[in-house]
């Protein structure tokens, strides 16, 4: 399974780097919204919504918004969007507290677990665009942005494989520890800087990407733990098979999800 997982990331990184810095925003964030909407199918799913008819009129709903969201992202959408989706992941620690919330197949439960999932994707999405056009580094700060958490996740793996002991969330994940989220913040905060150093951030500026670092890590644990949460209500074990090894969009995803509004947001409040 390592083996099968190294191969694919291998294969795919490449592509998603040259596609951050080689596309116009525009191109990006067409195929960044179909890479979404297959994640939303898959949240659908989690959610209990097995009729396929009705999610494949979630996904053109979605469609529709996101359209919307790009003709309408220069204004005031795109820092009320990054509020509401970092005040979500804030509201989504109390849902881990409360693991078992919404556990029940009903239909109250599917409809609140659909709306949480546009809490999750749209603040992403825009959160993305606005990192990507922004002048003049926005391709590298949104390489940046994806690299944290995949330097994150390389160092919750290595940490909790030599260290872990104590579980993280072991109702919720129990492959997760402590030891491996400690991991996950230093390889965060480590990559932050040297890529805030390549991207010419100096003195406190530097420091104050180091605590956004810091966040952006410890949310996209959040997000890691609320979709093992949907998996673990769904009683499944991936929310998909799309990506050899990986499982779905949305177990590859689920941090990234969290960590672009906080990160995106941070950048909006430092200045850079």
């Amino acid at each position: 399974m390592l083996l099968q997982r190294t191969l694919t990331a291998l294969v795919l990184a490449p592509l998603v780097i040259l596609l951050i810095l080689l596309s116009s925003t525009a191109v990006f964030a067409l195929i960044a919204a179909a890479a979404f909407l297959a994640a939303l199918w898959e949240w659908a799913q989690l959610s209990g919504l097995k009729n396929q008819s009705a999610r494949i009129g979630l996904l053109v709903a979605a469609a529709v918004v996101f359209a919307l969201l790009w003709y309408g992202h220069a204004g005031i959408t795109t820092p009320v969007l990054l509020a509401a989706g970092v005040a979500w992941w804030l509201l989504a620690c109390l849902w881990l507290r409360h693991f078992a919330f919404g556990a029940a197949p009903t239909a109250e439960n599917r409809t609140l677990k659909l709306l949480a999932g546009a809490f999750v994707l749209f603040p992403a999405w825009i959160a993305l665009i606005s990192i990507h056009e922004r002048e003049p580094h926005g391709h590298w700060w949104t390489l940046l942005a994806l690299v944290i958490v995949w330097a994150a996740d390389i160092g919750a793996y290595f940490s909790g494989r030599t260290f872990g002991k104590r579980k993280l969330a072991p109702q919720i994940s129990p492959g997760k520890t402590w030891a491996g989220a400690y991991g996950a913040l230093v390889a965060g905060v480590v990559v932050t800087l040297l890529g805030g150093w390549l991207l010419d951030v100096r003195g406190a500026p530097l420091l104050g990407l180091a605590l956004l670092a810091l966040l952006t890590v410890a949310v996209s644990i959040v997000g890691d733990l609320i979709e093992s949460l949907m998996k673990r209500h769904a009683q499944v074990k991936d929310s998909g098979t799309i990506i050899p090894g990986h499982g779905g969009l949305m177990d590859r995803l689920d941090s990234v999800f969290a960590a672009l509004p906080v990160f995106a947001a941070g950048l909006l409040l430092l200045g850079l």
